[in-house]
């Protein structure tokens, strides 16, 4: 075999290894499956974000619970799950080890929502002041009649142990003072939409992404609970909302958290009413 027979040869072995590494079948993504629990206000968005993540990457499955800011706070903190979600931040002693002062919990906020002061279509009260607000959920303002509705015994619904929700009405609206005892207690924004729908006389507060036609949100201090509104800070009572996670994230959900942040992710949150980019 002539030097030019031999190297069109090799030439060609070459070539044939290359298309058959080529069209060698391309080993599948071992699959992923995130654990996410917490803030039941963030269920619908973490399930709007979660669905527009796993379209993209088909390998990954996830799971979303509510139970509330404080479990998922817990939760995550102790790695019993992937990431935890809160409505309200998380505070000292929850991020750091009380006895060395090391950083326990990580953090980050991903949308903006507002808490809608919600009562029955039929209530002719127009919009409240917060002291309004205060002496209401403490039982000081018993009657409608009394802040210029038609006259009935006002029933206060507020929300269960745990929810960030309530711990943060209770830190802007209440103060030192605590909601009255005789206060309906409901599990989630949903649960407080549908309680209110039905009972003409009730009042309630709840996620802006809960807020739907059975219910009317008042305006505080003269300003609506409006997207516009919670976005440039005029509307009172606006929160973030927080990601949690055990540690700093790494891998898929560090991945997932960064698609979360990311403008894509950032229009998905956008798109779910009361949630803010």
């Amino acid at each position: 075999m002539s030097h030019r027979d031999l190297f069109r040869s090799l030439a060609l072995s070459i070539l044939l290894c290359l298309l058959t590494a080529c069209g060698a079948p391309m080993e599948p993504h071992e699959p992923v499956y995130l654990r996410i629990a917490g803030s039941t206000s963030m269920q619908p968005l973490m399930e709007d974000l979660v669905r527009a993540y796993t379209e993209r990457h088909e390998y990954v499955t996830a799971d979303v619970e509510g139970g509330g800011s404080r479990l998922g706070v817990i939760l995550a903190r102790e790695n019993q799950i992937d990431i935890g979600t809160a409505s309200r931040k998380p505070t000292a002693g929850e991020e750091r080890d009380p006895e060395t002062d090391a950083k326990r919990l990580w953090w980050t906020a991903v949308a903006q929502d507002g808490i809608a002061l919600v009562v029955h279509p039929q209530n002719a009260v127009d919009g409240l002041t917060l002291p309004q607000v205060r002496d209401i959920f403490s039982g000081r303002i018993l009657d409608w009649e009394e802040i210029g509705g038609a006259s009935g015994e006002i029933v206060v619904v507020s929300r269960e142990d745990g929810s960030g929700t309530r711990e943060v009405f209770e830190e802007m609206v209440m103060g030192k003072r605590r909601v009255t005892l005789a206060a309906i207690v409901m599990p989630s924004s949903e649960a407080v939409v549908e309680y209110i729908a039905h009972h003409p006389t009730a009042i309630g507060y709840v996620s802006m992404g809960y807020l739907s036609p059975q219910v009317k949100a008042l305006p505080i201090e003269g300003v609506s609970p409006t997207p516009e509104d919670v976005q440039s800070g005029a509307y009172p009572l606006t929160r973030p909302l927080y990601l949690l996670t055990g540690q700093a994230p790494t891998g898929e959900v560090k991945a997932f958290i960064e698609f979360a942040l990311s403008p894509t992710g950032q229009a998905v949150v956008g798109q779910r009413y009361g949630h803010l980019p």
